[in-house]
């Protein structure tokens, strides 16, 4: 199954500016409070100031930036609460979404999710962790997707870009092939077809999220 890489082969300067901002901020390059000036921005990229208004408002959108009254844009915070939020809605909801996922799942779908495995590892040993995220959440947005439900996916679509960003510095915590060889035994669940104890460990793999504490 194709998926959409929205980090490669920007399609105009203000989705150019779009997708390298949206990255620095999610790997923490642009930190909470960091101030974003539409001239510095477009000297920074030799653009003149349209397509930077216009990849900010985007920003604005995904709720990664907020408007500062005459002080421009700034990188927006994230909580813990939010984070402790978002992830026990995950834990209701995913846990629904793998079961509808794996009432379909074809042999397809399975090589497609061991390929995003192959790839986790790969990225660990490139060391580039924002691409492990990347992985991470078409690994699990798969089961979103696959279930069926069109109000599941845009629950997921919603708060993926928050998971992505605190994904990005907790996995800090995370050494070696940890992340990978975890889904690996998710997905080894998921093969037996075994769906309570799929779910279970789907849940629980949750939890250090839900429960962290920075």
């Amino acid at each position: 199954m194709d998926t959409v890489d929205w980090t490669r082969n920007p399609t105009s300067l203000s989705e150019h500016v779009y997708l390298s901002l949206k990255r620095k901020i999610l790997k923490g390059d642009l930190p909470p409070g960091h101030r974003l000036l539409v001239l510095d921005i477009a000297k920074t990229f030799d653009v003149s100031q349209a397509p930077v208004r216009e990849a900010l408002e985007r920003l604005k959108q995904e709720g990664l930036i907020v408007g500062k009254m005459n002080k421009g844009s700034a990188v927006s915070e994230i909580t813990l609460k939010e984070i402790r939020d978002i992830y026990e809605l995950r834990q209701l909801i995913e846990g629904h979404a793998l079961r509808a996922a794996m009432s379909k799942m074809t042999p397809e779908d399975i090589g497609y999710l061991e390929r995003i495995l192959v790839d986790m590892k790969h990225a660990v040993d490139d060391n580039d962790s924002y691409r492990l995220v990347e992985l991470d959440m078409q690994f699990h947005g798969f089961f979103y997707l696959r279930s069926g439900n069109d109000l599941f996916l845009d629950i997921w679509n919603s708060i993926k870009t928050k998971i992505m960003r605190f994904i990005s510095v907790t996995n800090q915590d995370h050494t070696g092939y940890s992340i990978p060889n975890s889904h690996a035994e998710l997905l080894d669940v998921i093969k037996t077809g075994d769906v309570e104890r799929a779910e279970e460990k789907l849940v629980r793999g949750l939890d250090f999220y839900k429960n962290y504490t920075g």
